[in-house]
């Protein structure tokens, strides 16, 4: 049915296609019935799925270990929504300071022979103070209808502050949604806003992240605080990110972000010079991630938690994230090709493979 759907969708451009399927979602889910319906038909709904996980600063308790990476739901319009698909957690963002428009468009684009996608949205967003409202707004519908929806906050610089100011920008974002959010995410490995890899260098990193667990320190209730890193990192870089992480007592890492490689790719090349600039996600993405994964968990004995991000589409993908010893797995472009089913689906192989997962 989706595939249909989707044919359809992908005739359009998609960034359009993006704001057009959930603003469709948001109009249903605003009838109760509709809601229901939704929520009864996507969600997995199955207590053997719940994920509990012990961190530095907090315990999370998912309903299932699935999620929605940033960069969906930049501005926290649509958690009712993907409440109601089944997520066990969405990570909103990337919140910067200030609003800020991101690239000129058109700057999403499909690969679909490789089942993949380029972006170089460069942090659009409506800014913290906004996004901060929005998520005011959903803790009061969160009590008030029981959800059990985790929320991530990723956070980031403005595109025009210079790398030796970009700590202050991750302290207003941080402050200003800390009480809204379950745990943090620092981005500092998107490839669209000029030099921001820079900051996964270690000395620029622990000025942000020790800035960010001082303030964490001195709260009644810390909250998790993470780090997403590049898939184009060397080892020699991962090692430093991981020093620095067991060093601040950072409660773990997203692996991964996009990539800016094009290697092994189906599409013609003339198709992907002509795209141009921007990270690449989907199943290209599949075994740099997951060799990056197995390698953080070996090298820190599992010591310091990951979520796995890069190419899962299906239950078999989160499974292979799973063996290389995660907990928590996030879609996204696997959302865009798979359809609103792709949580159920994950969830019901996750129970097929393993029948008697406990929640523990």
């Amino acid at each position: 049915m989706y595939s249909l759907l989707r044919n359809i969708l992908f005739l359009f451009p998609p960034e359009q296609v993006h704001y057009f399927s959930m603003n469709m979602l948001k109009g249903l889910c605003r009838i109760w019935l509709f809601r229901n319906a939704i929520k009864k038909y996507f969600r997995p709904g199955d207590e053997r799925l719940g994920v509990k996980i012990q961190l530095q600063h907090g315990l999370l308790s998912l309903s299932n270990p699935v999620g929605l990476g940033a960069g969906f739901d930049k501005n926290a319009r649509y958690l009712r929504e993907l409440e109601a698909l089944g997520f066990g957690f969405v990570e909103i963002g990337t919140v910067t300071p200030r609003p800020q428009q991101g690239n000129d468009k058109p700057r999403l684009f499909r690969l679909p022979k490789d089942k993949a996608l380029v972006n170089r949205m460069g942090f659009n967003n409506d800014g913290v103070d906004m996004i901060a409202e929005r998520l005011k707004a959903w803790r009061v519908f969160q009590a008030n209808n029981k959800s059990d929806l985790i929320v991530g906050g990723n956070i980031g610089k403005n595109k025009m502050t210079d790398n030796e100011d970009a700590w202050k920008d991750y302290v207003i974002c941080f402050t200003a949604l800390f009480d809204y959010v379950d745990y943090f995410v620092v981005n500092v490995s998107s490839p669209n806003t000029p030099g921001l890899r820079e900051l996964q260098e270690k000395d620029a990193l622990r000025k942000i992240l020790v800035s960010l667990q001082e303030i964490n320190s001195v709260k009644q209730a810390p909250k998790p605080l993470l780090l997403k890193i590049a898939p184009d990192l060397t080892q020699e870089q991962i090692d430093d990110v991981i020093d620095l992480a067991l060093e601040i007592k950072l409660d773990g890492l997203v692996a991964t972000n996009t990539t800016i490689s094009r290697d092994g790719l189906v599409t013609p090349k003339e198709i992907v010079s002509e795209i141009g600039a921007g990270g690449l996600s989907g199943k290209p993405l599949q075994k740099r991630s997951t060799d990056i994964v197995q390698y953080i968990v070996q090298k820190t004995g599992g010591n310091l938690p990951v979520i796995a991000s890069g190419g899962i589409f299906n239950g078999e993908d989160a499974l292979e994230k799973i063996s290389a010893g995660v907990q928590l797995v996030q879609v996204w472009t696997g959302f865009i090709y798979r359809g609103p089913g792709i949580v159920k689906q994950i969830c019901k192989d996750l129970l097929r493979k393993h029948p008697t997962r406990s929640s523990k």
